[in-house]
């Protein structure tokens, strides 16, 4: 339990954590390629650390300094391994893609959370490419067998860069040409990294197509994640003033700016460039006074990660908000939709919980009070915003999940245990 003082300012300029999407497949891709690569300013949260052990145990080598990773891939991969995900839903989400593609033989586990979320909706399209999977009950555990994959035109139900990237991942060492559809645009950094590493990656709007690829290893430079500086961008827009550096602002991970822009919150992006392929800029947001938004299913994919917080902060707002078409939240590690309603309820906010989504009413202020993190990083860190926020601040219970994603995440809020 974290006691949460509430603030009536929040300034300061902030260097952030490594991109966690980013620094995954990094590690992942990196580790399946042929040479050697450096990883710099990558995450080594819980998750990105579960990505590291499995991908050493299948016989890569990665030494790790801070946060540099070197990584040395492998051609010869062990099998018949048990690999340990932890409670990284993009690990084994990814390495299913990864293992069916390599011809690897493997059972895939995880923690009692991962062990809860659906894993037939990676199954089953890698199921059309020939792929030999399968689950336990729809779940993990993952047991994927080797087999001989061909090409297949794809088209998800629902936008995943998690599901899109393991078709992907098993589609560049299958025969013929491999093509996933979405009904919106997913994150897109699979798609950058492959095709930096030498992958035959075509993109034509929301459908992606590969071919059979050999990949080279290449050096990454992760930017900072956005998902992560949403946090600290948010207090910036309650409190007072906030400098984000080196964020990445890959088009396909701006949701939140585009929730920020319908919030009406102030924001300056400065000194803009290009790292890796990925777009990175320092972010300036200052405190404004915002309103009740409406968001759809269209814009929910860019900023899935955010939600809670978007949700927090509508109920800051002046006037009603609805949040639709956010389904996917109700799988992640904790149901999101019904987490983040109870959150804005116990700070004092008025939010009605829908089947894929939020009506909140916003207060403009919130008196504070006692959130439970069900486990789950992002239900946390939203928290602790809500918090600082509030008249009276709380108590956080169960905030050590924040190591999964943001290990640092409390100090650099100048929270002390």
């Amino acid at each position: 339990m974290l006691f949460i003082q509430s603030r009536n300012t929040f300034e300061g300029e902030f260097d952030l954590p490594g991109d966690k999407s980013i620094t995954h497949r990094a590690i992942m891709f990196n580790g399946g390629a042929e040479g050697e690569a450096v990883i710099t300013n990558a995450l080594m949260g819980e998750d990105c650390v579960s990505t590291c052990r499995c991908m050493r145990a299948l016989g890569a080598q990665i030494d790790i300094d801070g946060t540099t990773l070197r990584v040395q891939g492998t051609p010869n991969f062990r099998r018949g391994m048990r690999l340990d995900c932890g409670n990284s839903g993009t690990t084994i989400r990814l390495l299913t893609g990864f293992a069916a593609g390599k011809g690897i033989d493997v059972t895939l586990v995880g923690d009692a959370s991962l062990s809860s979320r659906p894993m037939n909706r990676v199954a089953q399209p890698l199921s059309l490419l020939g792929a030999n999977i399968r689950t336990t009950d729809g779940r993990a555990p993952v047991e994927i067998a080797p087999s001989v994959l061909h090409g297949a035109d794809i088209a998800l139900q629902i936008a995943s860069a998690q599901v899109k990237s393991a078709i992907l991942l098993a589609g560049i060492s299958a025969s013929g040409k491999t093509s996933v559809t979405e009904p919106v645009k997913s994150r897109d950094h699979t798609e950058r990294l492959l095709a930096a590493m030498g992958a035959n990656v075509c993109v034509e709007g929301n459908k992606v197509s590969v071919s059979k690829s050999e990949l080279s290893c290449v050096d990454v430079r992760v930017p900072s994640d956005i998902s992560s500086a949403a946090y600290f961008m948010a207090l910036g827009a309650l409190k007072g003033k906030t400098l984000c550096k080196n964020v990445g602002i890959n088009p396909t991970r701006t949701g939140i700016l585009t929730a920020f822009d319908k919030l009406g919150v102030k924001y300056s992006l400065l000194n803009k460039r290009v790292s890796g392929g990925e777009e990175t800029a320092d972010i300036l947001v200052e405190r404004s006074l915002m309103r009740g938004i409406t968001l759809t299913a269209e814009e929910v994919p860019s900023m899935i990660d955010e939600l809670p917080l978007v949700a927090l902060l509508c109920a800051y707002a002046d006037g009603e908000s609805r949040i639709t078409g956010a389904k996917e939240l109700r799988v992640k590690e904790s149901d999101r939709i019904r987490t983040t309603a109870e959150l804005i309820q116990n700070l004092g906010g008025d939010c009605e919980e829908l089947e894929d989504g939020f009506v909140i009413r916003g207060k403009k202020k919130l008196v504070g009070g006692n959130v439970d993190s069900y486990l789950d990083h992002r239900i946390a860190m939203t928290a602790a915003v809500g918090l600082i926020a509030s008249e009276n601040g709380g108590y956080i219970l169960r905030p050590d999940c924040c190591a999964i994603s943001f290990p640092d995440f409390f100090e650099k809020l100048g929270v002390r245990a």
